[in-house]
């Protein structure tokens, strides 16, 4: 099994956000599947820690994924490697009320968090498509789907990933390559620590949830870590009437601190 994960998703994986929480998860289950690791995220120290860490073969970039010379740096250092797996991690979510809100936050959410994974999948995904394997994973979050105060802009980027994947995921069927995304509820990451009074229930650690997102790759569009999880994706998005999911994800949001 884990020789043929890196003969489908190797011999090289690029992880976007990497330097802890979440994406160090994936870097660590991706170098026990054997496939060597392009790590990029800002700052450099974690990234050089995590990656004399692992037992794989890997190149680190210290970029912000926010702009495009960051995205450029990215895939500068991947331009010799056979890139056939793509996790566009990195997130920004700026907390608090809109109004009051600087607006350079709100570009920055959107840039990473929408023009990140667009940009990566423009580079990446067509010489996956000419090799006829790969894989995409775009994290996202049921936050997106619905209004989520007080992280509205956020919650918004997060519908973009989700809706970008899916229509990936459907074009390119029968290509051999391999699209998800991966829709969290609350993950144990030292920005939710820092951000929250107290775990949310339910919450996953990120070895859960990175294990269901690789799990996803080749069974379908979307995958929900947790059962917990998936019974709100479908209680928010199904059964609850709009204004009602918007009230219920405004108040397990109260104890969410300023930014």
């Amino acid at each position: 099994m884990r020789a043929g994960f890196a003969d489908r998703y190797g011999p090289w994986a690029l992880v976007a956000g990497a330097s802890e929480g979440l994406g160090a998860a994936f870097a660590h289950q991706l170098a026990e599947h054997g496939v060597n690791l392009v790590l990029a995220a800002r700052r450099k120290e974690p990234l050089v820690d995590l990656a004399a860490a692992l037992p794989t073969e890997t190149i680190t970039v210290a970029a912000d994924l926010s702009t495009m010379d960051g995205l450029r740096s990215v895939a500068d250092a991947a331009e010799e490697k056979e890139i056939g797996l793509v996790i566009a991690n990195a997130a920004y979510s700026p907390i608090g009320p809109f109004v009051e809100m600087d607006p350079e936050l709100t570009r920055r959410a959107v840039d990473l968090n929408c023009r990140m994974p667009l940009e990566l999948a423009h580079r990446f995904l067509p010489p996956m498509v000419a090799r006829g394997r790969g894989g995409l994973v775009v994290m996202s979050s049921l936050a997106g789907m619905q209004g989520s105060p007080p992280i509205s802009a956020y919650a918004a980027t997060k519908a973009f990933g989700a809706i970008l994947a899916e229509g990936l995921w459907a074009e390119l069927r029968g290509t051999g390559v391999d699209v998800v995304t991966c829709v969290a509820g609350a993950v144990a990451t030292p920005n939710l620590a820092g951000a929250k009074a107290r775990p949310a229930p339910g919450t996953q650690t990120p070895d859960q949830v990175a294990r269901a997102a690789l799990r996803g790759l080749g069974r379908g569009p979307r995958v929900v870590p947790g059962l917990g999880m998936r019974v709100s994706s479908v209680l928010m998005s199904r059964l609850l009437p709009r204004r009602t999911a918007i009230a219920v994800i405004a108040r397990a949001s109260r104890d969410l601190s300023a930014p």
